[in-house]
């Protein structure tokens, strides 16, 4: 498959505090070094990591450092990070709007780009007017613009205003024409900033719509930025997570929104209790041993695939006879419970006897849809008394985007009934 863009140690350096990034000093003392003495660049030497949060000692600041990798043709790329990590950057410089301190950066076919409310609008003309300058701009003949024109007025809602100056529009409105423009246009690359955000729901919907058929019914390549880790999972097929102006991970977009989810937090699938002091699942009547999410079989992976059957596997010991039952609250990564389980058909607490025990919840493929889910576990003597219990214990995630099969699982909200086979056994 042939590359439709390359960043190639790509790096954009600022100068704080300033409208410009430099002076005219600083420039003849570059230009004396570097095509004078034919030295190295002394400010590439300088500068510090782009953390925000921080207060540095350095007056320039790297929001990009270093930036290597690839597109292929017909990618849709979701960029995810922080606020401040360089993915506004990253974009601004593969439309040309600034250039890299260092670099290169190649991009084969046109460019259309939704970096901002009003990207490429002049607020004095109408609607109308916008739509042909800027195909204009993308080297569109005014025929080929002319037989587009129709769809663009009709997919952003503004007809009644399109012979408006774009000044009077709203910022939603201004969204709604720029995407139409930038998608109907047919440029072979299309860049869309967190912009969306702006849009109504409703606009949203068709713009995820839309962007999935640019990609994936007409082959075009997409780069696109958003806070909304929903749609980077639904439109996007490979991720790339950025961290103070740095590539921290690329790769499968599930494993990387995931990645960028957890943050700096420890996610585990399985956890040995064994060595842990204080845990929140251990007495001197209960002991929890061990337990992870995996394969149905015992294999543990970082992503599983919706069509494997999952197990829950848990070893635990208890130390006086008592009757209870382990029940699991699974959540969605946005911390919502979405259902909870336990032994069985059982509703209530059973007898057990002193011993070791090992308990598997096995949930069949295509149970999950398709996101990371976090277990709280409690251990719960009576229905209204829960003795042990312990928050996030495991995570797991769920990858495949092929279909999706509900909200959360194959039912919708409301309609939930988790079927899964239950396993108990007394070890000794």
């Amino acid at each position: 498959m042939a590359t439709a863009i390359e960043f190639e140690h790509v790096s954009k350096q600022y100068r704080l505090g300033l409208v410009s990034t430099r002076t005219l000093a600083h420039d003849i003392r570059r230009f004396w070094i570097t095509n004078v003495l034919h030295k190295e660049d002394p400010y590439l030497k300088i500068g510090e990591t782009n953390d925000r949060a921080t207060k540095g000692t350095s007056e320039y600041v790297w929001a990009l450092r270093d930036i290597d990798f690839k597109v292929e043709q017909g990618d849709v790329v979701g960029i995810i990070g922080k606020n401040g990590a360089g993915k506004s950057t990253l974009l601004k410089l593969l439309s040309r709007v600034t250039g890299p301190t260092t670099g290169t950066i190649r991009a084969h076919g046109r460019i259309g780009s939704l970096l901002e409310v009003g990207t490429g609008f002049h607020g004095e003309m109408t609607g109308r007017e916008n739509i042909f300058m800027n195909g204009a701009i993308l080297g569109m003949t005014r025929k080929e613009i002319q037989a587009k024109l129709d769809e663009i007025i009709d997919f952003s809602g503004c007809e009644r205003y399109i012979d408006t100056p774009v000044k009077r529009y709203s910022s939603g409105m201004t969204v709604r024409l720029g995407f139409a423009v930038a998608a109907f246009l047919e440029p072979e690359i299309l860049v869309v900033d967190e912009v969306l955000a702006v849009g109504d729901a409703e606009f949203q919907k068709k713009a995820i719509g839309k962007m999935k058929d640019v990609s994936q019914g007409e082959g075009r390549t997409v780069l696109f930025v958003s806070h909304n880790m929903t749609s980077i999972r639904s439109l996007c097929t490979t991720g790339v997570l950025l961290e103070k102006g740095c590539v921290k991970q690329i790769g499968q977009v599930d494993a990387i929104v995931s990645m960028y989810l957890k943050g700096d937090s420890e996610v585990f699938n399985y956890k040995n209790f064994e060595n842990i002091v204080g845990s929140a699942l251990r007495s001197p009547e209960f002991d929890m041993l061990e337990i992870g999410v995996r394969k149905k079989g015992g294999t543990y992976d970082d992503v599983m695939s919706m069509t494997n059957d999952i197990e829950v596997y848990m070893r635990y010991s208890l130390k006086v006879k008592k009757n209870l039952q382990i029940t699991l609250h699974v959540k969605n990564e946005q911390g919502e419970a979405i259902f909870s389980c336990s032994g069985g058909d059982r509703c209530y607490p059973c007898e057990h006897d002193p011993g070791e025990y090992e308990q598997i919840m096995l949930f069949p493929a295509n149970f999950f849809n398709w996101g990371t889910y976090a277990l709280d576990v409690y251990i719960v003597e009576d229905r209204e008394h829960s003795i042990l219990r312990d928050y996030d214990v495991v995570t797991f995630t769920v990858a495949n985007r092929a279909h999706e099969i509900g909200t959360f699982m194959g039912k919708e909200p409301g309609d939930i009934t988790p079927q899964f086979e239950f396993k108990e056994k007394m070890l000794n």
